[in-house]
């Protein structure tokens, strides 16, 4: 499978929200995602909507894209093109993969210059 397929006219979705990464006392069934493992539990959610009881510790201001595209478990490479590109360009991610697609986090001052490099690469950007 070749890897530059997935980006040539592969569709993103920056989600209209802004997220917070929050490490958490407790899962937030309302968040966009909660990470548990076995040393702490990480919720990502509207930062608007978030509980500050349950915070430990917060980074905000994030916005979220979504690579809205199969990405089937064979291919090799493909956050790490992502990730080598943004990171040429000093621009920081927090990387999330799903069953079938990934998903980004980066800062929202860094926004328009993401999508800048995502576009370069190939892909095309749809705000939701």
């Amino acid at each position: 499978m070749n890897l530059e397929n997935y980006f040539k006219n592969g569709k993103i979705i920056v989600w209209k929200e802004i997220f917070a990464i929050i490490k958490a006392r407790e899962p937030d069934f309302g968040a966009f995602v909660n990470i548990i493992d076995k040393n702490e539990i990480t919720v990502i959610m509207d930062q608007l909507k978030y509980i500050p009881e349950n915070v430990i510790k917060i980074e905000k201001d994030y916005k979220l894209l979504t690579f809205n595209m199969a990405i089937p478990f064979e291919v090799i490479g493909f956050m790490a093109k992502v990730s080598r590109a943004l990171a040429d360009e000093k621009i920081a991610l927090f990387a999330i993969s799903a069953y079938s697609t990934d998903h980004i986090l980066v800062k929202e001052t860094d926004l328009l210059k993401t999508k800048k490099v995502l576009e370069k690469l190939g892909c095309l950007i749809e705000e939701k």
